[in-house]
């Protein structure tokens, strides 16, 4: 039985960046048209590398900075949340650079919670894994606030739920503005501890 299956759900993407240093204050990705990607993800990107230090959102596994397999390679976000994040920011619109986008998409709903180890596969065969949902964080809420006066301090409660998602290279090649992306989700139920426990006692 095949452990992914294919949906109709299509996604095309809409925007490429890198960001290539990190200032330690705010973030912001450059736009570009192409994105050639390997195993370790973009070269030359800050987020680069089949190996990263690990960092706070692992510090429940890991000390800060222990070498753990990277896959948070980029950060895939979805035009729609965006522009639903710029509008309850108050802004006409939300460059996907000030958020230090990877790759921007448009097409697949609730695209936030698509489930992990779900995969995203261009019409060329280039595809990626999805890790986890992507939490916001203070970085790009600063680069918005340097941008745009008084709309940057509340990006994080407003963009929860919305930040995408983190992902890594399962297959090589290149991505480019208006590529085409299909969605694969694993062919498994939601976990359900507690009613795997009352079978067990009523067995």
């Amino acid at each position: 039985m095949p452990a992914l299956i294919p949906t109709d759900h299509f996604a095309t993407i809409t925007w490429l960046g890198r960001v290539t240093d990190r200032d330690t204050k705010e973030i912001s990705a450059e736009a570009i048209d192409e994105m050639p990607l390997t195993l370790a993800g973009f070269e030359g990107e800050f987020h680069a590398g089949l190996t990263r230090p690990s960092c706070s959102r692992v510090l429940g596994q890991y000390p800060r900075g222990t070498e753990i397999r990277n896959t948070r390679q980029m950060s895939i976000l979805s035009a729609e949340e965006i522009a639903e994040i710029a509008t309850d920011l108050g802004l006409d619109a939300l460059d996907p650079a000030w958020l230090g986008a990877s790759i921007v998409v448009s097409g697949i709903a609730d695209f936030s919670h698509l489930p992990p180890a779900a995969r995203l596969q261009s019409e060329s065969g280039t595809t990626v894994t999805i890790d986890l949902q992507n939490g916001p964080c203070q970085f790009p809420a600063m680069t918005i606030e340097a941008a745009r006066p008084g709309h940057g301090k509340r990006f994080k409660p407003v963009a929860e739920g919305k930040r995408g998602v983190t992902a890594w290279v399962e297959r090589a090649g290149v991505l480019r503005v208006g590529d085409r992306m299909r969605l694969h989700v694993p062919e498994q139920r939601a976990w359900q501890p507690e009613q795997a426990r009352q079978a067990l006692a009523t067995a």
